[in-house]
């Protein structure tokens, strides 16, 4: 018997919303076309989530390229330690992710155990391929980055990138002078990310090329408190924390200020986007009752985080799944690339009140320092300026090289001075969004099914702002002028920027049903009366109820529909 599941993905494919890639050559698991709605709701989608973290938020968007140099990689980390544990089948030579096959045996948290407990684990599992048991098989390392090269030949090695953050922190300097070097500030990036995944089985879930909606947003270490936290201090989410999951309860409804006051959620940048993130998601159609945050583990948590949590939507078939990700990651990235690059990565952030300080500096004897170091004297002082003095000597490093500077061939001056601010390296705040997961979850919440004048009505509920089609218009009849009255309407409500589709094919009623099963949330008949008094019937989708209004309205009345500035039962008072 079929579940949801395979309900919402035979619509995707029949309708156009999405279906294999390149299925005409057997299509390869892991890579899903858009179809002609799909890549429209996915627009949609896009362009909603730009509305909260560049309009709203005020954090400009860049686009950087989706193939990286490999010092990139080596800076993040994913060179040496991106990688799942993987195990060949002995009989059928099929590879699959060791920790997967444990988790389906019952074993919680497999993906923390080691390659040998993971062996361990498997010995007793029959392959999902060919249905033998496994036996003594190896479980090794496998990176999910594709490797390519940069120009002809092998010289330099590229990776296309696993996710879209890493331009952000690349552009850090840059971003940093855009932004008259004021903390806080952010930028967000959109795009296409690939990770080469073991093997993918679960749709839309878990893709090889997937896209990424993430921020990056620069916060001074000494102060995380959102300047912005009372839009949402009284927001109420579901939180599955730390105590609830190692107690086996259920998650704890909890406003944004009670979590961050009980501790609960590190501090108010966290619970701000946790918040943003709830709102962002229930306004595109997930269900708020299929909805909650899990907070990561201390054993699952990068060391470098203080606090993470993943926004989690409830699938019929694959449970629980992570849609969103939003952590606090302190200043590891831009610590990890400044040592690499040898770029500061750092803001002057100013004091309230300037302070006095003592301070040691070192000034060379330029009479013995010039003939003893000769070209390199001058960098040497200067050099020298900097550097703290020891017992016996100062270390300095010019042009690669290091130097003892003995005491003797300088002098060392304790003065007061006026320091007006200090260097800093930003905390970063991300909340990172996967776009194929969140529309995945939309489909599957706002799938419908009931039965009218005995007939079995198939619907997506999409919110109007996502729906891919956004009014249909159809002609009662093909004479008597009505199709030339449709078709000008379809018209006027194009040039507003409104997709509207035309449809004049079969009986008005199945129209209806075709136009319902792709989310189109309203409906225009032309019909004799609108030749008669200017009137037109729109009809609503969820209801199925239906008013007239004037023609000339049509064209506000559907816009205001598709903003939620009005609600169509407000058309009928």
């Amino acid at each position: 018997m079929s579940d949801t599941y395979d309900k919402v993905i035979e619509l995707a494919k029949r309708r156009g919303f999405v279906w294999p890639s390149a299925e005409v050559y057997g299509a390869v698991a892991g890579f899903i076309d858009y179809g002609p709605l799909g890549a429209m709701m996915k627009r949609r989608v896009e362009e909603i989530w730009r509305h909260y973290y560049v309009i709203r938020e005020g954090y400009y968007e860049i686009e950087c390229p989706t193939v990286g140099t490999e010092s990139i990689y080596i800076a993040s980390g994913h060179v040496k330690g991106f990688a799942d544990k993987m195990c060949e089948c002995p009989h059928c030579h099929e590879y699959f992710r060791a920790d997967h096959l444990a988790e389906a045996c019952g074993i919680a948290s497999a993906s923390h155990l080691t390659r040998e407990e993971l062996a361990a684990a498997i010995e007793e599992v029959a392959c999902p391929g060919c249905g033998e048991v496994f036996g003594k098989t190896e479980v090794f390392d496998f990176n999910l980055m594709f490797q390519t090269t940069i120009g002809p030949g092998s010289q330099r090695k590229g990776y296309l990138r696993p996710e879209t953050a890493q331009g952000i922190f690349t552009d850090f300097s840059r971003l940093s002078r855009f932004y008259r070097m004021k903390l806080p500030f952010g930028a967000v990036q959109i795009g296409k990310s690939y990770r080469n995944e073991i093997s993918p089985r679960q749709g839309m879930i878990r893709l090889r090329e997937f896209t990424q909606a993430e921020a990056e947003i620069f916060v001074n270490p000494e102060s995380k408190r959102h300047p912005n936290f009372g839009r949402y201090a009284d927001y109420a989410v579901d939180l599955w924390g730390i105590e609830q999951q190692q107690q086996n309860t259920e998650p704890v409804r909890k406003t944004m200020r009670e979590a961050v006051d009980e501790r609960i959620i590190a501090n108010e940048y966290i619970a701000y986007y946790l918040a943003l993130t709830h709102d962002l998601l229930t306004s595109i159609g997930i269900d708020r009752n299929r909805l909650r945050f899990r907070q990561h583990l201390p054993d699952e948590r990068a060391h470098y985080a203080i606090d993470c949590w993943d926004a989690e939507v409830r699938s019929e078939r694959f449970g629980w799944v992570e849609t969103v990700g939003i952590a606090d990651r302190t200043d590891y990235d831009l610590r990890a690339h400044s040592g690499e690059s040898g770029d500061t990565m750092t803001v002057f952030v100013p004091f309230d009140e300037a302070r006095t300080e003592k301070r040691k500096r070192i000034v060379a004897d330029m009479g013995v320092l010039g003939p003893k170091y000769r070209g390199k004297a001058k960098k040497i002082a200067d050099a020298l300026a900097e550097a703290s003095p020891g017992p016996d000597g100062a270390e300095v490093t010019v042009d690669g090289e290091t130097f003892f500077i003995p005491g003797d061939l300088y002098t060392v001056h304790e003065e007061e001075v006026e320091v007006r601010g200090a260097d800093v390296m930003p905390h970063v705040i991300e909340p990172s969004y996967g776009i194929d997961r969140m529309i995945y979850g939309v489909l599957e919440h706002s799938y419908d099914e009931e039965i009218v004048e005995g007939e079995e009505r198939r619907v997506l509920r999409l919110p109007a702002c996502i729906a891919p089609v956004q009014v249909a218009v159809f002609p009662l009849v093909n004479k008597d002028g009505l199709e030339e009255i449709a078709r000008t309407i379809t018209s006027d409500l194009q040039d507003a920027r409104i997709l509207a589709d035309y449809d004049d094919n079969g009986a008005i009623g199945r129209r209806y049903r075709r136009q319902d099963e792709v989310g189109t949330p309203f409906a225009v008949t032309v019909d004799y009366e609108t030749k008669e008094k200017g009137t037109v019937t729109l009809r609503d989708r969820d209801s199925m109820e239906q008013v007239r209004i004037p023609a000339g309205d049509l064209v506000a009345t559907i816009g205001s529909l598709i903003r939620c500035r009005t609600a169509f039962a407000d058309l009928k008072q």
